[in-house]
């Protein structure tokens, strides 16, 4: 798509990126509302005097060391988020109170030894790291990238008054970007750009949307912008050629903010700086679909289907997802960003790294906050009754009635970010987690590693999913599900497939697993198996967020989720239930306090759960 747009046009009109104002264009700013200013500002005084932390040697060692990578990416980060504070600021007031500050900030990164992280120290994918950078030959990762998006925006923000202080603020920008970014962009090949072979993700679009940012924010046209352009159009296309038309991120909900919405800006500096060329891909199907995608994963409230490396709280919708919505003719989508930002507490995105997306929050505010608004729920984009979805290319089942939001990933275990989770399936009631899907812990130097399918989180039995004499699935392309089947009706929606496929041979044949929503009725689930042993050695994993009471009733399990819903388990035999206390801090923002795995033993060859709402 992007390289034949672009071989359509001999690229000798290339101009500056313009898509949001400078600060020294005061009346633009100033249509910003007077409150939402204020508000930067006050958040800006925050800031003054500000010491940035210090970042030694030893801190970057640490990851190689220990595994460790929160120490440094906490303060690399902060570095960044309080320099886009104060930059937001100065843009609100523009009476140089910030600069002195905003200059530290500048010249500090600039400084810094290197732009990307420890855990991205390596110049081949997925081998060892080095333990310190070296300065003479950069590396490009995420945040290499994007920290050079972020002070080539501070300067293009800034550039009159920064200027007036000295003009070798602006030369050490470039400097420093023409060294650390668009040297090894041009220079080097970095998996992340794609080469037709290897499989790409949300890398791709991130790291190209950054360096788009920041060769075309300079005061004039880089003298390689055609080949920047040619290189990133080429990146984009190896990106897409990884989606389905169905526009599904294999990657979960809060990786389409990196991958669906970085595409997203790289277009948009695209079209800009290339006269308007690239406004065609916008109508594309599966661009309209990528964009819409996170509105077809929401469940209610703060809560997103999830799977892989992606928590159920995704995080709350902002300025990109409405533009986004906008460019493709989204009402829904616009409607459904909008509403959701409504309700967001931050609608400054104070922990956000990249500047250029507090810069389009600022100037989409307004529009955001009166889009919709009073429409009701549904008009809004907050129910999706009847809204149901199968996207085959990752093997992902939506279904929804009044009540109830069913999801099943079928699929299989070689996605990016993924976890061993063929299969597996969420259940919500009311907008609450009934069975969930953990999500993942802190990063770490394991995380993606060969050792990473020893993480609990990563692992089959800590899902919704069958263990056989211990046995559980492994994680690669080859493992996945089979005779994978579904209807997606008005009375019921269903998916059913083969799992076995998912594991190592054992003494099992055959797993069969259908999932139904019954609208106005119940979820009810079917899993069968074949095969030689005992029904003792086939156990199913349950995972709820709260403690389940369990009692036999009737001849049947019947599991209490607290007061959002009742499971009846037919040919079930022992049921034990065990405590996981949650202590990492990233699980921490999904799940307070602890969850639960409920350990159910099979009587005979098949087990049907039957979910209703209530006690």
């Amino acid at each position: 798509m992007f390289r034949e747009i672009a071989g359509r046009s001999d690229l000798t009109n290339l101009t500056v990126f313009d898509g949001y104002p400078p600060a020294s264009d005061r009346k633009a700013w100033e249509r910003v509302p007077e409150s939402y200013r204020m508000e930067l500002i006050r958040e800006g005084e925050r800031w003054l005097g500000y010491g940035y932390p210090p970042i030694y040697a030893s801190d970057y060692m640490e990851f190689c060391r220990t595994g460790n990578r929160s120490r440094f990416e906490e303060k690399q980060f902060q570095r960044r988020t309080v320099l886009n504070a104060l930059v937001m600021a100065e843009c609100a007031e523009y009476e140089g109170r910030f600069l002195d500050d905003i200059i530290n900030g500048i010249v500090l990164i600039c400084e810094e030894a290197a732009w990307q992280l420890p855990a991205h120290n390596t110049y081949v994918r997925d081998a060892p790291q080095h333990i310190l950078p070296d300065v003479t030959r950069p590396v490009i990762d995420l945040f290499a990238a994007e920290t050079g998006a972020v002070v080539g925006m501070a300067e293009y923000l800034l550039r009159d008054a920064l200027k007036a202080v000295s003009p070798v603020i602006s030369k050490m920008v470039d400097h420093s970007l023409e060294i650390r970014v668009f040297g090894p962009y041009l220079k080097e090949h970095f998996w992340w750009m794609g080469d037709g072979k290897s499989s790409m993700n949300n890398w791709t679009s991130w790291c190209t949307q950054n360096v788009l940012t920041a060769a075309f924010t300079r005061a004039a046209v880089p003298a390689a912008g055609r080949e920047i352009i040619g290189k990133a159009c080429e990146s984009l296309d190896y990106f897409l050629a990884e989606y389905g038309e169905d526009g599904c991120c294999d990657e979960g909900a809060q990786y389409y903010r990196h991958a669906g919405l970085t595409l997203f800006n790289a277009m948009e500096v695209l079209n800009d700086v290339c006269g308007g060329i690239f406004g065609e891909l916008y109508k594309e199907k599966k661009i309209a679909n990528m964009a819409d995608y996170i509105r077809r994963v929401h469940v209610a409230g703060p809560y997103y289907v999830n799977f892989a490396d992606c928590s159920p709280k995704a995080g709350p919708c902002r300025a990109r997802e409405y533009l986004f919505g906008k460019r493709t003719g989204n009402g829904k989508l616009m409607a459904f960003a909008a509403e959701d930002y409504r309700r967001c507490g931050d609608k400054l995105d104070l922990q956000e790294h990249n500047l250029m997306y507090r810069v389009q929050a600022a100037f989409a505010h307004e529009e955001m906050t009166e889009y919709g608004n009073g429409w009701g729920e549904e008009k809004a984009g907050e129910s999706k009754r009847g809204e149901d979805w199968y996207f085959p290319s990752a093997g992902l089942f939506i279904a929804r009635d009044e009540r109830f939001c069913l999801a099943v990933k079928a699929g299989d275990n070689g996605d990016s970010h993924n976890h061993n989770d063929v299969g597996s399936f969420t259940v919500y009631c009311d907008g609450r987690p009934l069975f969930i899907d953990v999500g993942v812990e802190s990063y770490t130097k394991k995380t993606f590693s060969p050792e990473r399918y020893e993480i609990w989180t990563m692992q089959s039995r800590y899902h919704n999913l069958p263990t056989f004499g211990g046995v559980m699935e492994r994680d690669g392309k080859q493992f996945g599900a089979g005779q994978v089947e579904y209807e997606l009706g008005r009375e019921k929606s269903w998916i059913s497939m083969e799992l076995i496929g998912a594991y190592e041979t054992c003494f099992v044949s055959s797993y069969r697993r259908r999932a139904c929503l019954e609208k106005g009725r119940c979820v009810r689930i079917t899993d069968r198996w074949e095969g030689d042993g005992s029904g003792e050695d086939v156990v199913l994993s349950l995972m709820t967020c709260v403690r389940p009471e369990t009692v036999q009733r009737e001849g049947e399990l019947w599991m209490h989720v607290a007061d959002m819903g009742v499971c009846r388990i037919a040919g079930g035999g022992a049921a034990v239930t065990e405590e996981i206390p949650v202590t990492d801090p990233r699980l921490k923002t999904a799940w307070e306090h602890s969850i639960f795995r409920t350990l159910v033993t099979f009587g005979g060859r098949e087990m049907t759960l039957t979910v209703s709402g209530g006690r």
